[in-house]
């Protein structure tokens, strides 16, 4: 595993890796796209450390799927222990806001739902979070109103602010630290908005976030 934190000045951060606690279908665009029937709650589900990558390194799709599908997502970086937290600890717990790819093997994933059963063969295979570096929140002031961006060869694929988010930000956080303690280099994935498709060996990646804070990929 050659993933670290890093910032995007090009510091490097020093907290460990840890886990990624995701939350499912928290746009409503992206619902309906899909066909889901609304949550009444967040839809939790985890990724192990070993899905993180480098947003610069490669995607390599696996062997065993025919559909992967991007799924752009706001990612916050944990610093602070955290445990049935209130919004005060959250928000004081957060290192950084990066963008990241919540990759889906659309294929496997629809096989696993319709046999009711567990997702991580489509969600957390080695390499499903490639992740940007972070940025400090003092330089992303409002994470509630920041534009998330992917182009893929040149072409808009999704383009939504985090203002249309279900749960917000920091609820959702003291949410999901209500059942799993949050660790120090543990990293949160906070839904991804309408536009997601399948990717393909060759595609060129663009991603933005606020507009501001750039970042390439590549489909290997």
């Amino acid at each position: 595993m050659n993933y670290q934190h890093v910032f995007n000045d090009g510091s490097v951060c020093e907290l460990p890796v840890g886990k990624v606690v995701c939350v499912g279908r928290n746009y409503v665009d992206h619902i309906r796209e899909l066909d889901n029937p609304m949550p009444t709650e967040p839809i939790l589900f985890m990724k192990p450390a070993t899905s993180l990558q480098p947003i610069s390194q490669p995607i390599v799709i696996p062997d065993f799927t025919k559909d992967c599908h991007n799924e752009t997502e706001l990612a916050v970086l944990i610093g602070k222990k955290i445990s049935r937290a209130g919004r005060e600890a959250v928000e004081a717990a957060v290192e950084g806001y990066g963008i990241a790819l919540d990759l889906t093997l659309r294929d496997i994933q629809k096989s696993l739902k319709e046999k009711g059963l567990p997702w991580e063969k489509a969600k957390a295979f080695d390499g499903s979070c490639p992740i940007s570096p972070f940025i400090r929140p003092d330089d992303l002031p409002n994470p509630q109103d920041t534009r998330l961006k992917l182009e893929v060869n040149g072409q808009v694929r999704q383009d939504e602010s985090t203002k249309l988010m279900i749960n917000k930000i920091f609820d959702l956080i003291v949410y999901m630290s209500g059942f799993f303690t949050l660790l120090p280099g543990d990293v949160v994935l906070t839904g991804t908005p309408a536009g997601v498709a399948a990717l393909k060996s060759g595609d060129q990646l663009a991603l933005e976030l606020d507009g501001r804070f750039a970042f390439s990929a590549s489909v290997a």
